[in-house]
């Protein structure tokens, strides 16, 4: 009975692994297809990537997609984690107060988010365009870099600080040299969730950009009705990126570990 029941958790694994996975792969694979067939095989070809390199929208969409992420991440990972840190040394009612504050981005639609920063922008008469868009995304990636460091600053020994303090450092270098090396994962991860959340976004860069102004997911949106395979190798292009880094997240701390141990060892 027990080995029924862990081969069917297996296949369930397995269909699960490749529904999600298999339009990934579908992608990347037509990506090289030499013809504009989404359904047929033809041949090999790099045409594609040749064509997406050399379309001037392509690479602008591109090139304001990774400078807004890298501008909405670095940003809202420094208001974040202080923020954070605040916080966590704020009383009980204050903490509780900003945190259900802090909950209404990620609980809203992002319809409604949209529309609420549409309305701000038009209100104030801001011409909306590249600043208003990462305007738009530092706001609603700083709640999940909050998420992802008050854990770690729970766990913390409370009076670390005091005691950084007492032995004489500054509230400067006990923030930089003891509270945030405590809390440095927790740090990276809400980075790579504003990251990728930046990156990713759609429905609200759709309503707080303006004229000439187009991330991947806009540019993908207005060519998705007509057959395209300049998309396939667009979207190809994404998961090498983000293989690749995945890869150097986890290969690099391996790495150092072994040859901590290794240093260890010969010490």
């Amino acid at each position: 009975m027990e080995k029924k029941t862990k081969l069917h958790e297996k296949i369930y694994l397995i269909l699960i692994l490749f529904f999600f996975y298999l339009p990934i792969f579908y992608v990347v694979f037509f990506s090289f297809n030499s013809s504009k067939s989404l359904t047929r095989f033809t041949g090999f070809s790099l045409q594609w990537y040749e064509k997406m390199f050399s379309n001037r929208t392509i690479i602008e969409a591109i090139g304001y997609t990774v400078a807004c992420a890298v501008i909405a991440t670095i940003v809202s990972t420094i208001v974040g984690t202080i923020t954070a840190i605040g916080l966590s040394k704020s009383n009980r009612i204050v903490r509780e107060m900003v945190s259900q504050v802090n909950n209404l981005p990620m609980l809203n639609p992002d319809i409604v988010t949209a529309i609420g920063f549409m309305l701000f922008f038009t209100s104030l008469r801001i011409q909306t365009g590249f600043t208003t868009m990462v305007l738009a995304h530092i706001a609603f990636c700083i709640p999940y870099v909050m998420l992802s460091i008050m854990p770690k600053l729970r766990s913390l020994d409370p009076n670390i600080a005091e005691a950084a303090l007492d032995l004489g450092c500054t509230p400067i270098q006990a923030l930089w040299k003891v509270i945030i090396p405590q809390i440095k994962e927790g740090i990276i991860a809400g980075a790579l969730v504003a990251f990728t959340m930046s990156f990713d976004d759609f429905v609200i860069s759709l309503f707080t950009t303006g004229p000439g102004v187009n991330n991947i997911s806009i540019y993908v949106y207005s060519s998705v009705k007509r057959i395209n395979p300049t998309i396939n190798a667009l979207s190809a292009l994404i998961v090498y990126v983000i293989t690749i880094v995945l890869i150097i997240i986890n290969v690099v701390p391996m790495i150092k570990e072994r040859r901590g141990k290794r240093n260890e060892q010969i010490s």
